[in-house]
Order: C-alpha cells, then structure tokens, then sequence
C-alpha cells in the first residue's frame, strides 16, 4: 500500500512539516543502503541485462497505477507483486532500486490533477523510501532463510521461507504507513483492512508465481501468465472499486436513515414552534425526575407558568403574532434557567418548569425573575405599547412525591395566580 498525496494548500511553514522531514530522511536512507549492496554486488544480479531492468521498473509502474483507494488512507496497490516477483529474480538489492525508482516516479502524474507539489514530493519520497525498505528488508531476510535466488522450483522448505518473505514486507509496509498516520495526527491503526491485506498476500502468491516461470527460461509460458496476471489485476481493481463505491454508498444511506431517525425523534419529543421539550417528553421526564428524588431523597421544584390574556393576542393581533409571543417567551424561559434547568411547553400557552436541588424559597425567587423578564421584555415588534405578562405556579418536590399530585398543586397555584390578578407567583 502506498501513501495518498494530501490536497491542502501549500504554505512556505508546511516546506518543513513532520511527514515532509521524515519521508526525505527515508528517501535517504533508503538510497543509502541500496548502494551500499550495490557497491558489494553491481547494479544488476545474475548477468541480467538493463532490459530486464527496465522490464521490472515497468512492471513495477503498472502494479502501482492500477491500485484502488483504500477505505480510510492510501493507495492500494498491487506492487507486491512486481517487489516479490524483482526479489526472486534479481536479489534483493537490485529489487530496492528497481520498486523504490517506481515508486518515486509515481506520484508525479498528481501534479497534472492539482495536488500540490510538496504533497506530491512527500508521497514520491516517502513512497520510494518505504517500497525500497519493504524489499530490502524482506528479501534479506528470506536470504538469510536460505531462500534461493533466484528462484526456479517450489517446494515445502522453500515455502516457508517464501511466507516469512511477505509477512516481513507486509509488517515492515504497516510500520511505515502507520509512522506516516501518526506524523499526520491521524489514527495508525487505519492502516488495518482486511481486504487490502488480503490483496497484498494474493499479490505476493502471483508475484512468485511469475517469479519461477520467469527464471524457468520458458519465456512464452511467462508472457502468458504475465498476461493472465494483468487481466486479474484489473478485474480486482474493478471489483475493489465497484466495493468501495458501494461501501461509500451505504454509509452515505446509513447516514441520512440517522439523519433522520433524529428528526423524527425531534419532532415527537420537541414542539416545533418553540424547539422545547413537548408535553409527552415533560411527563416522561418528570416522571423519572420523581423517580429519582424518591431513591436519593432529593429535592426539587415543579412550576406550571402560563401567558397571561394570550386569547386575547390572537383575537386581537392574529395568530402569527401569538405565535411570535409564544417563541419570544420560550426563548427568555431558555435563556434565564440554568443548564440544569427544565424548560418545556406543556400546552398551548403554557409552559413547565423543573428545577432539580431547588429549596422552595430559591424556586420562588427564580420563577420570580422569569416573570418580571418577561413583563419588562422589548414587546413592541408586535404593537406599540404592548407588553405580556405571564403567571407561575409552584409546587415542591421531595421524596414522596407523586407525578400527578406535584402537577396537580402546580396547576391549582397557577389558576390562583389567575383569579388573583395575573402576572404573579403563587408557590403556597
């Protein structure tokens, strides 16, 4: 799997950004142990000429390019292929140059579509460095195995060395990708799918395959299985994006049913005019409100507030502008209350409020305060000289309280207020 080129907008300060530093620092060290080995062995292994060289450069560009995108980060990509089929015929060394050079000329083709040169510089050396370390890496330690190179017959004993071979590229692969996650503040663990690792394995079982009738000198029987190889990998790369289309798909559907499954949740626990809690969604809350004060032996206070003469607003100014009371009143019980605080409408022009850890004494002072805001709000949006008032009615709760008797007291104090003049507060 390779690196995805960020698409950010480049700025002079990100020319020195972690990923940046350390995919040069890679790109180094690489190129310095590939001439190390090449210093010791020469350019190419086995008498092999700069055709096959190129050969593999090519092969290598054509295992990147038809790749999918991984679900989360990255390219995948079927490069093992061409890296373990390089490893088996021309060593592991010459096999670094050649996937690492791939991997550098890659990423380049992005500039074309917009992406930013230092995201494609990150990419092309992080890439190179990271490829070249794959197969350097694994293939020395199937040599060191005993693993022949290069390879011409399979048997039980080279087998094992073969899978030691890919599980060491595919962990020295996931360590990189996830250093390079982590430089970029994201989750490494992303790296993880299962179909991508289960592509890499199958990757590596072909690029064997190819390895041995490559070096088996029966150059038709290698074409062709080169032949068969490359419809395969198309094939794949269709199907892999034809998943994460549908994948994408799924989880785009998945998100609009929650979308709105919340809306319609919304919609039957809040009133849609004021926003607040409706009245099904009050006694609920109440209810388990009680509940718990009669477990813990806490206390509490329970207000029933209604507008004052609101038949009279509609008759007089229109519903629309009753309406606009209604929000208007709602949004100064909201505001006024604190956080833990309970504030729905629990009627037409009526309104509950429940007060958790609230002596009666603090309740009245707080139903108080409500009342004079909304007496002394700005209500000239509706008429000029107009004002409303509205009435509360108290009832404490303590730990034998009952749901319908404490609404009960509520609404008796919140009619006293009425028949006593309005715009007042009864609590006793």
């Amino acid at each position: 799997m390779t690196e995805s080129a960020p698409t950010t907008t480049p700025t002079a300060a990100r020319l020195w950004r972690p990923d940046l530093v350390y995919s040069t620092l890679l790109l180094a060290a690489a190129a310095g142990a590939v001439a190390l080995g090449a210093a010791h062995n020469g350019l190419l292994f086995g008498g092999h000429g700069w055709g096959v060289a190129v050969f593999f450069v090519a092969f290598a560009l054509f295992t990147i390019a038809v790749g999918f995108p991984h679900p989360v980060f990255g390219h995948v990509s079927f490069d093992r292929v061409a890296q373990v089929a390089s490893i088996l015929v021309l060593g592991p060394f010459h096999a670094a140059w050649v996937n690492g050079l791939a991997s550098l000329i890659y990423p380049w083709h992005r500039l074309r579509l917009g992406v930013p040169l230092h995201s494609v510089v990150t990419a092309s050396f992080h890439n190179a460095g990271l490829m070249a370390f794959v197969v350097l890496g694994g293939g020395l330690l199937y040599q060191t195995l005993g693993g022949p190179v290069p390879l011409e017959a399979l048997d039980p004993g080279v087998a094992i060395r073969l899978l030691a071979l890919v599980i060491g590229m595919q962990v020295i692969n996931d360590l990189g990708m996830m250093f390079a996650l982590y430089l970029r503040r994201a989750n490494p663990l992303q790296v993880f799918n299962r179909f991508t690792i289960a592509v890499e394995f199958v990757s590596a079982a072909a690029g064997i395959v190819f390895a041995v009738a490559f070096n088996d000198e029966s150059k038709a029987f290698a074409a062709l299985l080169l032949l068969v190889l490359v419809v395969g990998m198309l094939v794949i790369m269709e199907y892999a994006r034809m998943r994460n289309r549908l994948e994408k798909l799924v989880a785009e559907r998945t998100d609009e049913l929650r979308v709105q499954a919340e809306k319609f949740e919304q919609q039957a626990t809040h009133d849609q005019l004021t926003g607040l809690p409706n009245r099904r969604h009050a006694d609920n809350f109440l209810q388990h409100q009680i509940d718990l004060a009669q477990r813990n032996d806490q206390m509490g206070a329970l207000a029933l507030a209604d507008v004052d003469h609101f038949k009279r607003i509609n008759d007089e100014y229109s519903h629309a502008m009753g309406d606009k009371v209604l929000e208007r009143i709602a949004q100064i019980l909201r505001d006024a209350c604190r956080k833990t605080d309970f504030v729905a409408r629990y009627g037409g022009e009526e309104f509950l409020l429940y007060l958790p850890d609230t002596r009666p004494d603090r309740a009245l002072q707080v139903c108080t305060h409500l009342r004079l805001a909304v007496q002394n709000a700005d209500w000239s949006v509706i008429a000029p000289g107009f004002g409303v008032t509205i009435s509360f009615g108290l009832a404490e709760i303590t730990g034998d309280s009952r749901c319908t008797t404490i609404l009960n007291e509520a609404d008796m104090r919140l009619y006293r207020a009425k028949r006593e003049g309005r715009n007042r507060v009864i609590a006793a």
